[in-house]
């Protein structure tokens, strides 16, 4: 008898999650985790104690299927504030499980199969599963590196081919996904390259879909600030923003992510939405009403810390021998790991583990073409300062 595996063949070429394969190894050689990116310190007592009194007074049923009144109106009026755009949150705000879950509402809601998407590489790996499960073609435009430069430490480095971009979007282009603040690179998209990616839109009518999960996470406001495809001339009424509660406010594990859309984008999302989760965590969603409409202090005192924490870490590396390519935003940083010997990040990522007993990602999982990421190795630095320096003292093995 045949046995065939049970994975779908729209699936089967994903295997399990890079991010859960390094995760397991850390466990497994006591290893410290800078591989997945989750902080190791929790979030605010006040949110808590507001999802605590949510329960405590009933919120314990199905909530509304695009989100609780309370959160989406605290989601609507963040989105006048920030963009100056008034909208009706009843019409274009949907509270999902996660932006991940935002992400695959937003494909499967908005795509036809054959649809082409353009998406930029390194990409998060839960893009390319969407696409496939969509149907969707994907059409790969890739960051770059800057090729020679001679500094230990690079900062806001990478960068795209406008002639690629423009050869990327076609007459049967449907989307563009755009992540930025992006993982894994840290770059932050300028306002100008955002306006090339609107021409783009609006000269194939292309619909945009932006993963604003980083979104407050930026570190050179003045240099680099974080501008929403959405504010764009034209780019209102056709782009999908998605975000999240988790990074903002070191609280992953509550999985509270929104798209905000306009009407006719919006009725595509619930209609996957509706049928994914339906709705997400009620006492949650209350106490993320809370997070949006009181948490401009902590947010602040975070990115501080984070900044600090990035340098930090980007100055370790850089003295320890890799070639560090910091970040404007997110909260990683990709380093060149050529200079100590190993063929390909995969590798270079177990013998870390092994030997060194820090966990990173090899990046190789976010490009088409695993080669293009074969030389980098990504570390989160979302993690306490302890932390950091222990795993930098662990790592100057590797100069040995």
């Amino acid at each position: 008898m045949t046995t065939h595996t049970a994975v779908a063949d729209r699936l089967s070429p994903f295997g399990t999650t890079i991010f859960s394969e390094m995760t397991r190894l850390a466990i497994e050689h006591d290893a410290i985790n800078l591989s997945q990116g989750f902080p190791d310190f929790d979030g605010p007592d006040f949110i808590k104690q507001a999802a605590i009194k949510a329960m405590g007074d009933g919120e314990n049923q199905y909530a509304r299927s695009f989100g609780v009144p309370a959160l989406t109106r605290a989601l609507s009026d963040h989105w006048s504030r920030e963009t100056g755009f008034e909208i009706d949150d009843t019409l274009s705000v949907t509270v999902t499980s996660g932006c991940t879950e935002a992400i695959a509402a937003t494909t499967l809601g908005i795509l036809n199969p054959g649809d082409e998407v353009v998406v930029f590489q390194p990409y998060y790996d839960s893009y390319r599963a969407c696409l496939s499960m969509a149907g969707a073609i994907p059409r790969f435009v890739t960051l770059h590196p800057p090729a020679n430069s001679a500094e230990t430490c690079v900062e806001s480095p990478f960068s795209f081919d406008e002639s690629e971009l423009r050869a990327a979007f076609t007459n049967r282009t449907r989307a563009i996904l755009l992540n930025t603040p992006h993982n894994p690179t840290g770059k932050v998209f300028s306002r100008e390259e955002l306006e090339l990616i609107a021409a783009l839109c609006l000269s194939h009518d292309a619909i945009a879909i932006t993963d604003e999960v980083y979104e407050h996470l930026v570190y050179e406001p003045e240099t680099s600030p974080h501008v929403r495809l959405a504010t764009i001339d034209g780019m209102q009424d056709r782009t999908v923003t998605l975000s999240s509660l988790g990074k903002s406010f070191s609280l992953t594990g509550w999985k509270i992510g929104w798209a905000i859309a306009p009407p006719h984008l919006t009725a595509a999302v619930r209609s996957a939405h509706q049928f994914l989760t339906f709705a997400t965590s009620t006492p949650f969603q209350h106490a993320a009403a809370v997070a949006i409409r009181q948490g401009d202090d902590y947010i602040r005192s975070l990115v501080a810390d984070y900044r600090r924490r990035r340098d930090l870490l980007a100055d370790g590396l850089a003295e320890i021998g890799f070639k560090v390519f910091k970040p404007a935003g997110s909260y990683f940083i990709l380093a060149d790991h050529t200079s100590f010997g190993s063929a390909d990040d995969v590798g270079f990522c177990r013998r870390l583990i092994e030997d060194q007993k820090v966990a990173g990602i090899p990046p190789s999982a976010f490009y088409e073409d695993p080669s293009l990421g074969s030389s980098l190795v990504r570390f989160a630095f979302c993690k306490r300062d302890d932390t950091l320096r222990a795993a930098l003292e662990r790592m100057r093995s590797l100069r040995s």
